[in-house]
């Protein structure tokens, strides 16, 4: 059986700091690696590839077309699976990704036949056995299809770590990247977070409770990287001591030369310093920090398990150490003027490579959804606008229009006074640094143009 895996186009939207971490799609490479056994299969990277999708369709000519997603992408998901449905009405056509998981309903649409909350390698299995079978008429864990009641479905499950086959995406591996780290892969060692900040889909996602991978898969993705830098996508890198020197010790034991890139919490590393000294010493480069605030009161609101004297302390131990930092920070909606005028006081004051600041979005399956339901600017509808760069939250002290100037002052601020544009120059080269400084003139052009609609 022919089955193209496919991942939307990119969403054009206010610019984060996500935005240039262009990751490769490692939930299809999983789904890739389960399905190659038995079925022909093939990937289709929209995010990079500009073939038209009823050209690759017309050369595939496959029976199942399968979509990842996140919550940005519904429109663009459902406009594949309607080209798809046009295009040939017999084709199977499945979702699945984070949105697929935390609102299934998004996609309980005539053009979509499967939805799957979550994969795991039984029921990707058993669902392509089926459907190479003949046999339509099952019920299989973590599955949607048309005909069941979707208002009465409540399954729950987390998606399982595949090992990818990162061959599969041979094509594209190319583009993708971290800042500017060009190519680099992702990977993680473990699953879940046990913090659950009240801001952060993660625990959603993946679970509260923190589980290690096995160290023989561990051990084979990392053989099977070939690219000289790795992006450990782990809630906190640094959030087990056991987990955090396992890790060390197999890197160390395979040799590996590569560039290393992380998550890590304020907490996880003044929890382990020597750890982290000694991954600086097998080639951590950079981690990804959310300092989140400048204030101790948001950070006990956001159930931070951290102090901003604490996030001081990790600034200066990082800058002293030679690890570079790419902070990310949220604004408050009921911040002042005053309050951005501290903020950027603050972030100078930590001084971190990159910073990035985006707007506090409560997002939909979190307490804060609730806490700021009355408040919010757009529906849960909405998919393309629940993004880390629009607000969407009715500010409380100032104009909505008002609150964005506040917001593209400090982008500026951040952008041409505090990004260290010369350490990364030094890094990266000229054309990593151009592209990552285009990309902060689309945030501002974009921030304008929403000042601009913000009715006063």
């Amino acid at each position: 059986m022919k089955i193209l895996l496919v991942r939307p186009p990119r969403i054009k939207q206010a610019v984060t700091l996500s935005d240039f971490m262009f990751s490769e799609p490692i939930g299809l490479e999983m789904l890739y690696a389960v399905l190659e056994r038995d079925h022909q299969v093939e990937i289709l990277d929209m995010m990079c590839d500009p073939v038209p999708l009823k050209e690759k369709l017309s050369a595939c000519s496959p029976r199942v077309v399968a979509i990842t997603s996140l919550c940005i992408d519904v429109k663009a998901v459902i406009k594949i699976a309607q080209e798809t449905r046009a295009y040939d009405d017999t084709i199977h056509i499945a979702v699945g990704g984070t949105q697929a998981l935390l609102n299934p309903s998004s996609f309980f649409h005539d053009a979509i036949d499967y939805i799957f909350k979550f994969t795991t390698t039984q029921n990707i299995t058993a669902f392509y056995t089926h459907l190479d079978q003949g046999t339509l008429e099952f019920e299989i864990p973590g599955i949607l299809d048309r005909t069941q009641d979707y208002k009465g479905e409540a399954l729950k499950g987390i998606n399982e770590y595949i090992l990818p086959n990162r061959k599969s995406t041979a094509k594209y591996r190319q583009h993708y990247s971290y800042f500017g780290y060009k190519p680099a892969a992702i990977m993680q060692v473990s699953q879940g977070c046990n913090k659950a900040c009240m801001f952060c889909l993660r625990w959603r996602i993946e679970g509260r409770e923190e589980v290690a991978f096995d160290k023989e898969l561990i051990q084979q993705d990392l053989l099977n990287i070939e690219e000289d830098t790795i992006m450990f996508y782990d809630n906190d890198i640094l959030g087990s001591e056991t987990r955090i020197v396992q890790l060390l010790d197999l890197i160390e034991s395979l040799n590996l030369n590569k560039n290393f890139i992380a998550y890590a919490s304020v907490e996880g590393i003044l929890s382990n310093i020597s750890s982290l000294k000694r991954f600086k010493a097998l080639g951590l480069k950079a981690l990804l920090v959310g300092y989140e605030t400048f204030n101790d009161q948001e950070l006990n609101y956001y159930t931070k398990k951290s102090s901003t004297s604490d996030s001081e302390a990790v600034a200066k131990l990082l800058k002293t150490i030679g690890i570079d930092v790419w902070a990310s920070f949220m604004a408050h909606p009921d911040w002042t003027k005053t309050d951005f005028k501290a903020f950027r006081k603050y972030v100078k004051k930590l001084s971190p490579q990159i910073s990035s600041v985006s707007p506090l979005t409560p997002f939909p399956n979190l307490p804060l959804y609730k806490a700021y339901k009355e408040r919010l600017l757009f529906g849960i509808d909405d998919y393309e606008k629940w993004s880390f760069g629009q607000v969407s939250i009715q500010p409380s002290n100032m104009s909505l229009r008002q609150y964005y100037y506040q917001m593209l002052v400090t982008n500026l601020y951040i952008n041409l006074s505090l990004n260290q544009s010369t350490e990364m120059l030094n890094r990266f080269g000229f054309k990593s640094v151009y592209r990552l400084s285009m990309g902060s003139l689309k945030a501002f052009g974009k921030y304008i143009e929403l000042m601009m609609r913000a009715n006063d």
